[in-house]
């Protein structure tokens, strides 16, 4: 697939460069890219392939070319054919898109370790730069996005040379500053003068010296946290109590999922980045704190798939308690890799369109968005949706940079 104009020699093609392209969620969605160029499938649940977008100026599937970074070992193609096997991907589509599959893999560059390396951390955030601009020079890419669907980590503590952005460059250039990996490839790729997602709730992107730095590169990003399932629902229900004046007394939630995530949030840190996120957005729809937990529970035998029960209860008219009761059953991959793909488009048109910093009209797809800069979060999923296409319709017209 030849990414430049034929006529002028232009770069044409749109990179989306996966932290953790390894992983169940970046493979289902470089598996289902091909099976939409291949016209193999319907682009159902991709919300930028709906007619509100359609105007847009949004980059076609056709030009979309993926390559990451990862710590597994495992090949894209392999784990596509582990996903099959777990009735996550249609059994015949490894094969049937195993050449885009490899030439993902081909693209893959090792990540930062978890426990880190003897390297000082400026020196691992050049490589990680030079991976990816590596990555647009060879595939002939107009622009780059960058997807954080690595594991997700646990809280980090702040640092002082997180507020402001000569102070990380300087604590950089001394070989004392303290950052997750979340937050080395986040820098990377807004020196790398890419758009950047946060697609798990690590810490990533979200310091000030990190805002300041997308200024400074005058690139876009959004996050934090994919909703794609309970908090889906939640963002949809929440304030169906609160319009309706009813008052809501406990939410409780229970996640049982495997795989990969299952493994990850088995870790009690880990586990805090994610019941922290999903409770926040909860605490504000209900404009309160109310009682009850959200639990996640690691089982193995769920392999892709996870069950998601919640209790609420309420109390209505007379102080007559009363009870809201849901399951959610759903596979994570399957419901993730289409907001991939819609976010990787939606960046890269805000790029375009000359967005720097937080992008919050992609509050949309995230359990705790990022606001611009002095403005409250909206966690309402209606609300949400109209800005994201009243920003779609904004561009619909404007002339891309």
């Amino acid at each position: 697939m030849t990414n430049a104009d034929e006529t002028t020699g232009h770069a044409t093609g749109t990179g989306v460069w996966l932290v953790g392209a390894r992983g169940s969620v970046a493979v289902t969605a470089i598996a289902g890219a091909a099976a939409l160029r291949a016209g193999l499938t319907e682009p159902i649940g991709c919300v930028s392939a709906t007619a509100a977008f359609a105007a847009a100026g949004l980059p076609d599937y056709r030009d979309l070319v993926f390559g990451g970074h990862d710590v597994s070992q495992i090949s894209v193609l392999k784990q596509a054919e582990e996903l099959a096997a777990d009735g996550v991907l249609p059994a015949r589509l490894p094969a049937m898109v195993a050449d885009e599959l490899r030439a993902a893999e081909a693209a893959i560059r090792p990540g930062v370790p978890r426990l880190g390396e003897e390297r000082p951390v400026r020196d691992r955030i050049n490589t990680l730069i030079a991976d990816i601009e590596e990555f647009r020079t060879a595939h002939r890419l107009r622009r780059v996005v960058v997807i954080n669907v690595a594991s997700t980590e646990p809280p980090f503590p702040a640092r002082a040379e997180h507020l402001r952005l000569p102070d990380l460059e300087a604590a950089l250039d001394r070989d004392q500053a303290d950052l997750p990996p979340s937050s080395e490839y986040a820098y990377a790729a807004l020196r790398a003068g890419c758009p950047y997602v946060d697609f798990t709730p690590s810490t990533g992107v979200r310091l000030p010296a990190l805002d300041e730095l997308a200024l400074e590169a005058g690139v876009p990003y959004a996050g934090s946290d994919a909703k794609t399932g309970e908090t889906l629902l939640v963002s949809a229900l929440a304030p169906m109590f609160t319009t309706r004046a009813l008052r809501v007394r406990s939410w409780s939630g229970t996640n049982l999922l495997g795989g990969g995530d299952g493994a990850t949030l088995a870790d009690a840190g880990a586990a805090v980045s994610k019941t922290v996120s999903k409770r926040r957005g909860l605490d504000s729809l209900l404009d309160a704190t109310v009682d009850g937990r959200t639990h996640i529970d690691n089982v193995p035998a769920q392999g892709g798939w996870k069950t998601a029960w919640d209790h609420v209860g309420f109390e209505g008219f007379l102080g007559t308690r009363m009870t809201l009761q849901t399951t959610w059953q759903g596979c994570d991959s399957a419901l993730a890799a289409p907001l991939l793909l819609d976010l990787a488009r939606l960046l890269a048109r805000a790029h375009e369109a000359g967005v720097t910093g937080a992008f919050s009209p992609a509050g949309f797809f995230f359990k705790d968005p990022v606001p611009a800069a002095g403005a409250e979060v909206d966690y309402r999923l209606a609300s949400q949706y109209e800005a994201l296409v009243a920003w779609a319709s904004s561009v619909s017209q404007a002339d891309p940079r």
